[in-house]
């Protein structure tokens, strides 16, 4: 019989240190295409990516997002923050997500995976929803990045709903939009890599 862990509730995760993000020094914003063909070849060099896309927030209601506007990959050193308005990045962003044979790795993609077909056509590649391996090994709860970094890493993800909830549809994006933006990612390969350390039989 399966084991049921609990997650860590808010006030638990609010009193551990916190995570460290990645600064600005080992983000990269990728918006034209010879920027996306220097990020295509840093990328394929890893066997897995944290994934993670942002959708200019809704309001109305009815209203339906015409999103993802901003596609998020990281690696174990830095990461990389695709905007979809160049028509030369949005092709490689498109074809870095169908390539086989790395693992996409994050929380709650299954949102993303629909919004990226239905916007662009494309099927992403072994897309790995990395909730389930936690499932499978006994947490009842929906596990997100918060909730991952508190169970592998004892840390605090700290998340901006100001950031969050922002226009990521803007041409022009913030420090503040890209440092979420890309530790989203990256958080997600950080727990991607724990739990492929840990527990190599779940992939």
């Amino acid at each position: 019989m399966t084991q049921r862990l609990e997650t860590p509730d808010k006030e638990a995760i609010a009193l551990l240190p916190p995570f460290a993000r990645l600064g600005l020094d080992r983000i990269t914003l990728v918006n034209t295409g010879p920027q996306a063909q220097l990020a295509r070849e840093a990328l394929m060099a890893s066997r897995a990516w944290g994934f993670d896309t942002e959708s200019k927030p809704t309001f109305k209601v009815g209203e339906a997002s015409d999103g993802p506007h901003v596609l998020q990959l990281a690696t174990g050193e830095r990461a990389w923050v695709f905007q979809w308005h160049h028509p030369d990045c949005r092709a490689v962003a498109a074809d870095l997500l169908a390539h086989a044979g790395i693992t996409k790795a994050g929380f709650g993609l299954g949102d993303d995976r629909k919004r990226i077909l239905h916007k662009f056509g494309v099927e992403p590649a072994d897309i790995l929803e990395l909730n389930t391996i936690f499932k499978a090994q006994g947490y009842r709860k929906e596990m997100g990045v918060k909730g991952a970094v508190a169970v592998l890493f004892n840390q605090r993800f700290l998340k901006s709903k100001k950031a969050a909830t922002s226009n990521w549809a803007n041409l022009q994006l913030t420090e503040s939009q890209l440092i979420y933006a890309a530790n989203d990612a990256y958080a997600a390969y950080r727990v991607w890599e724990a739990l492929h350390l840990s527990t190599p039989d779940a992939f």
